[in-house]
């Protein structure tokens, strides 16, 4: 039976993305809970170390929100970068937690929307290798084509973390908890 840990807001988890084949594909060394809703949860983290499965590391440069839903097929990053926010959206599994780690299935398709709310499509390449060589279901395909046009929608209509005066508000709570876990 899988322990399922109790979530605290401003509890430390780590993160960790896997690939369809069941293979780790990237882990965060941290994200601090910041908000849970009946349908997703929310985190943050700021110049986190993030390993690949090679083994290399790097640490993310700018504070992020993370958004991961129970049921939708993606998770969204926004981003706070120098010029405005951007938001780096992962076609993915929705989430379980176990032992403290938020994990998840990358499906390669990436969403990126910039700062001046255009957006651009990534690694349909990627996913188009992936699903042949690791025989993605005809449905996941399915749900995925479904899952990016509505995220699409989504972030045109700025609901969610798209809505740039939430993502703010959780980038002070998130410096707010730092704080508080410091002291």
């Amino acid at each position: 039976m899988i322990k399922m840990s109790k979530l605290k807001i401003g509890s430390k988890y780590q993160i960790h993305s896997y690939k369809h084949d069941g293979s780790l594909h990237r882990a965060w060394d941290e994200a601090v809970l910041l908000d849970e809703t009946e349908d997703y949860l929310v985190f943050g983290n700021d110049r986190t170390l993030v390993t690949e499965s090679d083994g290399r590391t790097w640490k993310t440069k700018e504070l992020a929100v993370l958004y991961f839903f129970k049921d939708r097929w993606f998770n969204i990053i926004g981003q706070n970068k120098e010029d405005g926010i951007y938001y780096y959206c992962n076609m993915a599994s929705p989430y379980i937690i176990e032992d403290n780690t938020i994990k998840y299935i990358d499906y390669d398709l990436d969403l990126r929307i910039f700062a001046d709310n255009s957006y651009k499509v990534l690694d349909r390449g990627e996913y188009r290798y992936h699903k042949r060589i690791m025989n993605y279901p005809e449905e996941i395909d399915i749900i995925l084509k479904k899952e990016l046009k509505d995220l699409i929608n989504i972030s045109k209509k700025e609901m969610l973390a798209f809505n740039k005066k939430t993502i703010i508000e959780y980038y002070k709570k998130y410096n707010e908890l730092k704080e508080k876990i410091k002291s």
